[in-house]
């Protein structure tokens, strides 16, 4: 997935790590060992590098803990946690599909800040607790203080952030309308990602100071996915109430497994058709198989006339259609999930609607979105 790496498993939920995490992770413990080195002389290089990996690796397992703390609150919604992905930017939980109501979406973005204040409460603790002092305290004076940081900066209310996720809930429950709230909240992010961006252009372009610079990557990160955050709304937005069946292709390409090959290629393959793949159905309408032209060439051409669509075709199983009434949405997820261009389109008693094309919904997202006129 994007060039990231499976690791394995964390509570069952795939766990996948970033090319990019491991730079980070290199200029972490750099960063981290050459200051304990600096702050405490009596120590090796050896143990002064050994010492910064283990603060970055438990800095990355804080980042880790507050994915979690949001995919265990989801999972108790009963939504799948498809994956949760380490990148330079922190961590991403990856969810099967939203809360259902704003109530549920606040609780699940909420739960990841407060894992991390508490992880920052609990280091703090065991420093006071146990007079720590030395590295020691000086790690977990850097754990305390980096759990705290990431909690306060995701709260900021922008999307793609935790706070951003709050804001959208509580827009949610106050309009009643999901898509509003992530239009306002991606707007907020949008807005945060220009500050982050001048406030790391301005200092370099008056002051050729470029101690800034990693604002302005946290600023194009933010306008990037707040942008497509704003995008997928209005694309929920319009398909909101449509189903499979509205957006079925007319004069789909469907024949009768009674059919013989040979009338099968002068109706539907002779005569013009560009499809190459056909649903086939049995006397009551009912979806039993496809089959493709190429499948024709397995048949001596001669015994077209007595051999029938039936035996030619290839099974269809259940897995690979969609009911009629499914929401458009839902099969636009299942087409993006399972990289496919085209789904059959059944009723409940398995009577075949049709097929329904990925640029068919293209083409209903673009009527809906094209002023009517006056």
């Amino acid at each position: 997935m994007n060039g990231t790496i499976r690791v394995g498993n964390l509570f069952g939920i795939p766990f996948y790590i970033h090319p990019s995490w491991f730079l980070v992770l290199g200029l972490v413990t750099w960063s981290y060992s050459s200051g304990l080195a600096a702050q405490f002389p009596q120590l090796s290089a050896g143990l002064a590098l050994l010492l910064g990996l283990m603060t970055a690796l438990m800095l990355f397992a804080s980042v880790v803990a507050h994915e979690l703390g949001h995919s265990f609150v989801a999972i108790g919604q009963g939504i799948d946690v498809k994956s949760i992905t380490l990148f330079i930017f922190g961590g991403l939980a990856s969810l099967e599909k939203e809360s259902k109501t704003p109530g549920e979406a606040f609780w699940v973005a909420i739960a990841g800040p407060m894992v991390s204040l508490l992880l920052c409460g609990i280091v703090t603790a065991i420093g006071v607790t146990t007079a720590a002092s030395g590295p020691l305290a000086a790690i977990l004076g850097v754990l305390a203080s980096v759990n705290l940081a990431l909690a306060l900066f995701n709260l900021i209310p922008g999307l793609p952030l935790d706070g951003g996720n709050i804001l959208k809930a509580i827009v949610w429950k106050i309009t009643g309308n999901p898509y509003k709230g992530v239009t306002f909240a991606s707007r907020v992010g949008q807005i945060f990602g220009w500050v982050a961006i001048l406030s790391g252009v301005l200092p370099l372009l008056l002051f050729g100071n470029s101690g800034n610079f990693w604002n302005l990557l946290i600023g194009f990160f933010l306008l990037q996915n707040a942008g497509n955050s704003a995008q997928f709304a209005r694309v929920q937005e319009k398909l909101t109430g449509l189903t499979a069946e509205d957006a079925v292709t007319d004069d789909s390409p469907i024949v009768s497994a009674n059919l013989t090959l040979r009338e099968f290629a002068d109706e539907r393959v002779i005569s013009g058709q560009n499809w190459h793949r056909f649903l086939v159905t049995d006397d009551d309408g009912q979806l039993v198989g496809a089959i493709a032209i190429d499948n024709l060439r397995t048949i001596p051409t001669a015994l077209w006339s007595e051999t029938q669509v039936k035996e030619v075709m290839r099974p269809i199983t259940e897995s690979t259609t969609v009911q009629s009434d499914q929401p458009l949405l839902e099969v636009m997820q299942l087409l993006e999930q399972q990289k496919l261009s085209v789904l059959p389109v059944v009723r409940e008693n398995g009577v075949l609607v049709g097929i329904l094309e990925k640029a068919a919904i293209i083409q209903l997202l673009q009527s809906r979105t094209q002023p009517n006129p006056a």
